[in-house]
């Protein structure tokens, strides 16, 4: 367990509807502060994962300006601070950037000074508690962030992950995660789960817990030419999703998933 990371900040105003109990969440790969825009890229700029390039930088800074408008923002694919990113935690960069006054990273595969493979949560609320969990699986490397918000006593549970690419892999991952999501009543789950949303390994998951996701599909992958949805933002039965979006915004490999959602009269939520 580690504790939640925090940044000063003044007079933070959030974009939730006191009235009715809404807050804008996103998930997003943000590829390293790549900006990839064709298939080719894959190829072209591959060193770009090894190495520093400048224009990072201005990337960042477009992703900054789109995720500071969300409460919540989950990030997947966030480099922790090493060679590539010209040794910048890319998390506490854009959390600085967007005005976000509480971030946490969670680094699953550390190879040193060449790459801090990390998720990122950034959040206009205060968590009462940050856990981090590894995910199961043949090579390391993959893990989800649990952020408790409220109190112990009634809490919203967020779930961040960024799954593996194998199906077998994801089975025993949803799994776990499920094993998560069965413990409590309020709970949102997002990331890069790297399977459809008809895929066998979420039936299960959305068969063996609580979730459920929007009913229509929202592809965010590849972002040139959308045609898969992998990423996803799924609810319990008690937290309603009033919106979904795709940002069309081409600053990674894959599209910002964007949801408003209701949460529960009786979570309160602290924004200091």
């Amino acid at each position: 367990m580690k504790p939640t990371s925090t940044l000063a900040s003044a007079n933070m105003t959030s974009m939730t509807n006191a009235d009715d109990h809404c807050i804008k969440l996103l998930s997003f790969n943000i590829q390293v502060g790549m900006a990839s825009t064709h298939m080719h890229h894959y190829v072209t700029q591959c060193w770009k994962h090894l190495l520093p390039h400048s224009r990072s930088f201005d990337n960042l800074d477009r992703i900054a300006d789109v995720i500071s408008q969300f409460d919540l923002v989950a990030l997947q694919e966030a480099d922790g601070g090493s060679m590539r990113s010209f040794f910048i935690n890319q998390v506490e960069y854009l959390a600085k950037k967007a005005d976000f006054p509480h971030w946490h990273k969670q680094t699953n595969r550390n190879l040193g000074k060449f790459a801090q493979h990390s998720n990122g949560l950034l959040s206009k609320f205060k968590p009462y508690q940050i856990v981090t969990h590894k995910l199961p699986g043949l090579l390391p490397g993959r893990g989800v962030m649990e952020a408790r918000y409220g109190t112990p006593e009634n809490p919203l549970i967020v779930l961040m992950a960024h799954l593996a690419l194998s199906k077998s892999a994801r089975t025993y991952q949803f799994n776990f995660i499920g094993g998560l999501v069965n413990q409590f009543e309020h709970v949102v789950v997002m990331g890069d789960m790297n399977c459809q949303s008809n895929s066998d390994e979420m039936t299960m998951l959305l068969r063996d817990t609580n979730l459920s996701r929007p009913e229509t599909i929202h592809n965010t992958y590849p972002s040139w030419k959308p045609v898969r949805n992998i990423d996803h933002i799924l609810t319990t039965q008690s937290v309603k999703i009033r919106s979904v979006e795709v940002i069309n915004e081409t600053l990674s490999d894959h599209l910002p998933l964007a949801v408003e959602i209701q949460i529960p009269q009786a979570v309160t939520l602290q924004l200091n």
